[in-house]
């Protein structure tokens, strides 16, 4: 049984780093075999206390985590962590901006994810003498620890679902349940105890040669502000549904066109996207220069850049934004989505119509940024005007 599942872990994730393959609809886009003594520089080491061997990565108690430098947004991943434990260790696997942390707790044989409250599962089987694979999986609203023991081949699984609140405020739907979506880079490390040895560590996305890849900030993230029981009437879900399950978003709220840049270059060139959908600019930062290089880059992977217009907002800023967007559209003669004429009043592409908008009552401001169920309902169908070709 050891030896079987010693050899369907290598034939899972038998690659060089940094390549790609697919498995079973999955495609790998990171993989770190930690064999030599020197090396890594996709890794930051600058907080941790680390000790390069043949056999792994030893990791002690530092002052922070180990970080791998590829920044991901994809709503559909998993990282694989190959790893063997102290027997007093405490080890933590997170995001670097902590929204998410999971914590695996050798001597008081718990695995748990940092919720209020703490979600936790007991693991019946855990031994120091043991080898482990540590997932972490991120599926839209779910997010998941999973621990594998290698020898007995048990696993214990705990998992969340971020629930949205819909609005802020007076705007509020609902009370919500926040586990996080695994932002931007991946960190481990060790809070207690004699340490941990990192054998591999595998990022794999959840697809393999989408038909569509969906880019954007926190409007192609609903599932950062969507409640869990209307999540899948929020525009991208709709879309994929329509395409049977052949399509992945990456969305990262807060961001601008300069964020989605850097981590599109750790995601499409693996994925081989068909089509690739971009709604940025709401929080700023679009420039010709960069729309350029955003669509020449996407041309690059062989892919087809959609362009869309993004949503009215309560402020106008929709419209300069759309202006520039529509005349990089013209230059590269390709298609959008428009997204500010089913999100106005009276489809002019003006003054939001605050019926397809959650509202969000700050005490700094009254915002309407994010489509609700309606408006999620006509961008979906404009894509069904501007671009039907993705469905065919």
């Amino acid at each position: 049984m050891r030896y079987l599942l010693l050899f369907c872990l290598i034939l899972f994730v038998f690659q060089g780093s940094g390549q790609q393959i697919s498995l079973s609809g999955t495609t790998v886009l990171y993989d770190q075999h930690f064999i030599r003594t020197e090396g890594y520089n996709e890794l930051d080491f600058s907080k941790a206390n680390v000790k390069f061997t043949s056999q792994g990565l030893q990791l002690y108690k530092s002052e922070g985590p180990v970080r791998l430098n590829r920044y991901y947004a994809l709503a559909q991943r998993v990282i694989r962590y190959h790893v063997k434990l102290g027997a007093d260790a405490k080890a933590i696997f997170q995001s670097d901006k902590g929204d998410f942390i999971a914590i695996v707790d050798m001597p008081n044989k718990t695995i748990s994810i940092q919720t209020d409250p703490v979600l936790a599962r007991k693991v019946m089987d855990m031994n120091p003498e043991h080898e482990y694979l540590v997932e972490i999986h991120r599926d839209y609203q779910c997010s998941s620890l999973k621990l594998i023991n290698l020898y007995s081949g048990e696993e214990t699984e705990v998992r969340g679902i971020n629930d949205g609140t819909g609005g802020v405020g007076r705007g509020t739907e609902g009370t919500g349940f926040q586990v996080g979506r695994q932002y931007d880079y991946y960190c481990f490390g060790i809070l207690e105890g004699s340490g941990m040895l990192v054998k591999q560590i595998v990022v794999q996305a959840k697809q393999a040669n989408p038909i569509l890849l969906i880019y954007g900030d926190s409007i192609t993230e609903p599932e950062g502000y969507y409640p869990e029981k209307s999540f899948s009437q929020s525009w991208t879900q709709l879309i994929i549904n329509h395409l049977n399950g052949k399509a992945v978003s990456s969305g990262r709220g807060g961001t601008t066109i300069n964020e989605l840049l850097e981590r599109i270059k750790n995601e499409l060139p693996y994925l081989k996207a068909k089509y690739v959908m971009i709604t940025i600019g709401t929080n700023g930062g679009n420039t010709p220069e960069n729309l350029s290089q955003l669509v020449e880059y996407i041309q690059s992977q062989g892919a087809v850049p959609i362009l869309n217009n993004i949503p009215a907002n309560e402020s106008g800023t929709h419209i300069p934004v759309n202006e520039m967007i529509e005349h990089i559209r013209e230059k590269y003669k390709i298609k959008g989505c428009q997204f500010d004429i089913v999100t106005s009043k009276d489809q002019l592409g003006k003054e939001v119509d605050h019926s397809t908008m959650y509202f969000e009552d700050y005490d700094w401001g009254k915002i309407y940024h994010h489509p609700n169920v309606k408006g999620s309902k006509l961008m979906y169908l404009r894509t069904l005007i501007d671009v039907p070709e993705i469905y065919q």
